[in-house]
């Protein structure tokens, strides 16, 4: 059996995307989806999604781990599939609605390829003692600041943080941030489900935004630039009490190329 796919980045964050209108693939494959992420053995990606339809929306995003498993919300994930929607022809305008494993997405292409997709509220962000704070933004986020990024061991940190007694049962995403005065914010991310630094991660990013937001060091009253080490975002935000609302993550995306696998 041959698979057509497409092959998709958001600032680094990489994707392999399959139209499953047809539901000829099942959703549990596992195997198969770490076997085509495999950068090795198989295509090569961060991640996985499947383009479904569902009633009510253009479409729906399933997501996978680079190791198979189902994913929570992935922010450049919901970006790149968006563009992928319109490269079908699904979508009929500049933008889209669609399902995804943590609820309903707004997405809007800004240009050709600049997509700003609107993320769920954070009602509160935990960590009084500022050595590290945890929220969730679709998937759940360590964030801690430093002060020399480039020397930060983020794959062992990362590791160590992720699996420690307090996440090790779901596991949490572990971002590293830098802040300069009068520069953008450096961002380093560890992903749990590729178990490794990803170039850029779109709902770490928006967790260190809103990071920032709360402790007053954001590039702007209403949003924030953040240098991930594939690119750069911004994240569009509203203070609302203890949390934030009206959240949305804006960025490049790009089609690399297609091609057919056999399976």
């Amino acid at each position: 059996m041959k698979i057509e796919f497409y092959k998709y980045e958001g600032t680094g964050n990489d994707f392999v995307i399959i139209d499953n209108r047809d539901k000829k693939l099942k959703a549990n494959n596992t195997a198969l989806w770490k076997k085509l992420c495999d950068r090795h053995f198989g295509i090569g990606a961060d991640g996985l999604m499947l383009l479904q339809d569902k009633k009510g929306y253009d479409f729906e995003m399933v997501y996978f781990n680079a190791d198979g498993s189902e994913s929570s919300m992935c922010g450049n994930g919901g970006r790149c599939i968006t563009h992928f929607a319109k490269k079908l022809g699904i979508l009929k305008n500049k933008s889209a609605s669609f399902l995804a494993i943590d609820g309903e997405h707004e997405a809007i292409f800004m240009n050709k390829h600049t997509v700003k997709l609107k993320m769920n509220d954070v009602k509160s962000i935990s960590g009084d003692d500022k050595s590290f704070y945890t929220l969730n933004t679709g998937s759940p986020h360590y964030v801690t600041m430093v002060k020399d990024l480039l020397d930060i061991p983020v794959k062992e940190d990362g590791r160590a943080i992720r699996n420690s007694k307090p996440f090790k049962k779901e596991g949490i995403n572990v971002n590293f941030v830098q802040v300069s005065s009068n520069k953008i914010p450096l961002l380093r991310t560890y992903e749990r489900g590729v178990e490794d630094e990803t170039l850029s991660c779109g709902t770490g990013t928006v967790a260190a935004a809103l990071v920032l937001a709360s402790q007053g060091l954001a590039t702007a009253k209403d949003h924030c630039d953040i240098q991930a080490v594939g690119g750069k975002l911004r994240i569009w935000f509203t203070k609302k009490g203890s949390g934030f609302t009206n959240i949305w993550l804006e960025g490049p995306v790009k089609n690399v190329f297609k091609g057919k696998v056999s399976v």
